[in-house]
């Protein structure tokens, strides 16, 4: 009776009706001042569309959190608390200054959230067509460093007056790391979050597909490959994505905090990592830090790899980034 049992139960299962297949789900909306867009494969349930919605929200909150064009955000708080001691501030401000303490200091100051007086300071310089003088880059480079941010329990402290953060480099990866969980705790493994093609985190893979292929863009805007990513989180950074012209020469907006000086060169970097705010801070490091730190610096970190590319066709890459990649280059004609 018990093997006719177990007989009968097991015909049910096989008749049981294949669960629905996947389909795409997308949308693309305003946030962190580009444009974000998320592709999700799934079954087409509420619960999967309402994920969506989810995400765009998160994405809303960590903006409002950590924006500096709103006078009223944590972070433009915390910057106007510079020199007066610590300030409590959102968890999620605390927990992403941590990690760029870190992300500095593995990168010897190439990548530095702290570098927004040099940034003011080289945008009035576009604005008025007079480059800095050697004693106002001394006096913005004083305030520069991971060393002035000072956490203390749930509180931070900038150490001096005029310190200033800029989170403009990691936020967008930040975000981008802190919607996994939420996606996987939907059952959601195949989706492709897409902060305007600059910070993305590509996971799983659609289906049939080995990975989400995606075109890689040259320093000059023409297609350089195509790249295949399953799993992996890739920045993309220019140097000269924008720029000022002062006295006939071009600077970018990407500065070398430790000599407080604009990047001149024409250069992309491209960094894949285990979470997409290693791969930011990592693509800047390696536009600052070149064709040699630069890359030996990527490629000493475990699970990165990337690429530096010259608009005068100079290219170096780290020793695993093709085949991490799957990096397919189409040759320029």
């Amino acid at each position: 009776m018990r093997g006719a049992l177990l007989a009968a139960l097991a015909a049910l299962a096989c008749a049981a009706p294949p669960p629905p297949p996947l389909v795409e789900l997308s949308d693309g909306r305003p946030a962190m001042g580009t444009i974000l867009e998320i592709t999700l494969h799934a079954q087409d349930t509420p619960l999967a569309r309402a994920t969506l919605g989810e995400l765009f929200a998160l994405a809303a909150r960590l903006d409002a959190v950590m924006t500096l064009y709103d006078p009223e955000s944590d972070l433009a708080r915390l910057n106007r608390t510079a020199g007066r001691g610590p300030a409590p501030v959102d968890s999620e401000l605390a927990q992403i200054l941590a990690a760029s303490i870190v992300y500095s200091r593995l990168t010897s100051g190439a990548f530095d959230v702290t570098v927004r007086p040099l940034v003011a300071l080289w945008t009035q310089a576009g604005q008025t067509g007079v480059p800095p003088r050697a004693e106002e880059l001394a006096r913005a480079r004083a305030l520069v460093g991971s060393d002035q941010i000072r956490l203390e329990g749930s509180a931070v402290a900038l150490a001096r007056e005029g310190v200033s953060v800029d989170l403009g480099g990691i936020a967008k990866g930040w975000a981008l790391d802190r919607m996994l969980p939420l996606l996987r705790e939907r059952g959601i493994d195949r989706a492709l979050l897409d902060f305007g093609q600059s910070s993305l985190w590509a996971l799983g893979a659609p289906p049939g597909a080995s990975g989400w292929r995606l075109l890689a863009r040259g320093p000059e805007g023409g297609v350089l490959g195509v790249l295949t990513l399953s799993d992996q989180a890739l920045s993309v950074s220019g140097s000269l994505g924008q720029w000022v012209e002062i006295g006939g020469r071009r600077y970018g907006h990407v500065l070398d905090p430790r000599s407080g000086l604009p990047l001149e060169r024409r250069r992309q970097a491209m960094v894949v990592a285990p979470n997409a705010a290693l791969a930011e801070a990592l693509s800047k490091a390696l536009l600052v830090l070149g064709e040699v730190e630069g890359v030996a610096r990527v490629a000493a970190q475990p699970g990165c790899e990337g690429i530096l590319v010259d608009a005068e066709g100079g290219s170096w890459e780290t020793p695993g980034w093709s085949k991490a990649v799957r990096f397919e280059r189409i040759p320029s004609e």
